[in-house]
C-alpha cells in the first residue's frame, strides 16, 4: 500500500510528484478502480498517491468557440448525466455515463479514470470514440494531444508515460444534423458491466445517412469501429433492410472471446441486436426513451465540486488525518494505509458503515463526503483529510431518530440491519433532492444499495412513507 499521500493543491504540483515518482505513483481521482487493485494486492509496486481531486477547476464541462467539447479530469459520471452541453451536443456519453455503476459510484468514478483504467467493457470509451475524441496528457516535459483511436494498445494498456497525466477529453460538439445513441448488455438491471456495449452517431443530410460510425465496446481488445456496417449505411435511408444489414456486418467485425460472462457467439449476436436496437432508435427519434430528464445523483443539496486546498499537502503515517465526523472535529492515526471506511469504523469509532463486499456492489459503508454519497470502502482514508463527513450516526436530530429512520421503523423495512444504514442514507439525500419521487426514480436511487433479506417491498414502501410524511 501507499507510504506517502500527496493532496495536491494545483495541477503543477500534481505533475511534479508524477515525474519525482514515476512508477512508483499513481493519481487519485475517483479511485474506485484504482482501490480494489491496491486492495487485492493486483498492483504492486505503488508507494505515492496523487490526489488531484481538491484542484479547482477540473471537474467542468465546456463548450469552446471553435464548436469544441471539453471534458475535466475530474468530471464524474454524476456530473456528466446532468450535463447541459453533454445532454446538447455529446448525448451518448451523457447517456453511457447514466449506465455506469450506482449513483454512489457515480459520485467519485470520472471519466478520464474510465478511459485510463483502458477497459474494452468500460462504457465511456465507446461513445467517446465514436464522437471522434481525443484526449490531452500532460507531464512536467510538456503536453501532447492524441486521437482516442491511438491511445489504446491492449487491454489495459495505454500510450501515457508513468509522467503523465490526462487533462482534457475533448470532441466536435454534435451538430443540428448528428444524433447518437449508446446501448449496453449486461447481465443484471443495475451496476451492469458490460458484456456488449455500442455507440452509435449518425449524420443526416435531410433523413438519408451522410455519414456513420458505429463502435463496440467488450468485444475485441480495445474498442472497435465497425467500417462495414458504417459503409452500408452512408448514402441510404434507415429502412428495415437496411439497419438489417449494417446490424449483421457490424456483427462480423466483432473479435470477441469466450469468458465467464458470455460466449464468443453470443457477444457476436448480442452485437447485431445492439446495432439494430440503436439504429431503429434513431431512425424513429427515440433515442432518449430511457434517459431520466431527473436522475437521483445524491447529491442532495451539496455542490458537488471538490473544496480547493491552499496548498499542497503531503500526508505520511506520522500525520494526524483531520477531519470533521458528525460534527466533531477529530484528528485520527494509525488509519493511513486504510480505506476511509476502516478508518471510520476503527478508528473514529463510527460502526454505522458497514463491510458487505468492499468492492462497491452494496452500498453498506455509504457515507456523505462533503455532502455527497459515496462508498466509504472505495476512498483512501487520507482522502478524508480537511473534509466534512457524515456517517449514520451523524443523522439523528437531538437525540432523536430522523425521520427516514423512524419511516424504515414504522414500514418494518429492518431485518438483519446490515444493509439498513446504507439505504436510510441514500433515502435522506434522495429526498433532499426530490421531496416526493415516483417509484422508478427511487428504484433508481436505491440501485446501489443491496438487501440480502430481500426486503424490498417494504423498503420502498418506507421511502414513499417517508416522502409522504416531507
Amino acid at each position: 500500500m501507499w507510504q506517502k499521500y500527496i493532496l495536491a493543491a494545483n495541477l503543477e504540483d500534481a505533475l511534479e510528484a508524477l515525474s519525482q515518482y514515476g512508477e512508483k505513483a499513481r493519481v487519485v481521482a475517483g479511485a474506485t478502480d484504482l482501490m480494489l487493485e491496491l486492495q487485492r494486492r493486483v498492483r504492486r509496486g505503488v508507494e505515492v498517491l496523487v490526489d488531484v481531486t481538491r484542484i479547482a477547476g477540473l471537474d467542468q464541462v465546456t463548450l469552446d468557440a471553435d464548436g469544441w467539447v471539453h471534458v475535466g479530469p475530474l468530471v464524474t459520471h454524476n456530473q456528466a448525466v446532468v450535463s447541459p452541453v453533454l445532454r446538447r451536443y455529446g448525448f451518448p456519453l451523457a447517456q453511457a455515463s447514466w449506465g455506469v455503476g450506482s449513483p454512489q459510484i457515480r459520485n467519485r468514478g470520472t471519466i478520464a479514470g474510465n478511459l485510463v483504467t483502458a477497459s474494452p467493457a468500460n462504457d465511456t470509451i465507446v461513445p467517446l470514440m465514436a464522437l471522434g475524441a481525443q484526449v490531452t496528457l500532460r507531464s512536467t516535459r510538456g503536453e501532447r494531444v492524441v486521437p482516442l483511436a491511438e491511445f489504446y494498445t491492449g487491454v489495459r494498456r495505454t500510450v501515457m508515460a508513468p509522467d503523465e497525466m490526462l487533462t482534457d477529453i475533448a470532441f466536435p460538439a454534435m451538430r443540428p444534423n448528428q444524433r447518437g445513441v449508446f446501448l449496453k448488455m449486461g447481465l443484471r438491471q443495475a451496476q451492469v458491466i458490460s458484456v456488449v456495449s455500442a455507440a452509435v452517431v449518425l449524420t443526416f443530410n435531410g433523413d438519408v445517412v451522410e455519414d456513420a460510425r458505429i463502435t463496440l465496446g467488450a468485444v475485441a481488445p480495445t474498442i472497435i469501429r465497425a467500417p462495414e456496417a458504417e459503409a452500408a449505411l452512408k448514402g441510404k435511408r434507415l429502412d428495415d433492410e437496411v439497419i438489417e444489414k449494417a446490424a449483421r456486418l457490424a456483427s462480423e467485425a466483432a473479435r470477441p472471446i469466450d469468458d465467464l460472462r458470455a460466449s464468443a457467439d453470443y457477444r457476436r449476436r448480442m452485437v447485431a441486436v445492439l446495432v439494430k436496437r440503436g439504429l431503429q432508435r434513431l431512425a424513429e427519434g427515440r433515442e432518449r426513451e430511457d434517459f431520466p430528464e431527473k436522475p437521483p445523483l445524491l447529491w442532495g443539496k451539496a455542490n458537488p465540486s471538490p473544496k480547493p486546498l491552499e496548498e499542497t499537502l503531503v500526508l505520511t503515517e506520522a500525520t494526524p488525518i483531520r477531519a470533521r465526523v458528525n460534527g466533531q472535529e477529530m484528528a485520527l492515526q494509525g488509519g493511513f494505509r486504510k480505506s476511509l471506511l476502516r478508518l471510520l469504523r476503527e478508528e473514529a469509532g463510527f460502526t454505522g458503515p458497514k463491510e458487505g463486499c468492499a468492492e462497491g456492489e452494496c452500498g453498506a459503508c455509504e457515507i456523505y463526503l462533503d455532502g455527497v454519497a459515496v462508498l466509504s470502502c472505495l476512498v483512501p482514508a487520507p482522502r478524508a483529510y480537511g473534509s466534512e463527513i457524515v456517517t449514520v450516526e451523524g443523522l439523528a436530530q437531538h437525540e432523536a431518530l430522523h425521520p427516514v429512520q423512524q419511516a424504515f421503523v414504522d414500514a418494518g423495512a429492518v431485518q438483519c440491519g446490515y444493509c439498513t444504514p446504507g439505504f436510510v442514507m441514500t433515502t435522506v439525500k434522495l429526498l433532499e433532492e426530490d421531496p416526493h419521487p415516483d417509484r422508478e426514480t427511487i428504484r433508481q436511487a436505491l440501485s446501489g444499495n443491496l438487501c440480502r433479506c430481500t426486503g424490498y417491498y417494504k423498503i420502498l414502501r418506507a421511502v414513499e412513507r417517508a416522502a409522504s410524511e416531507e
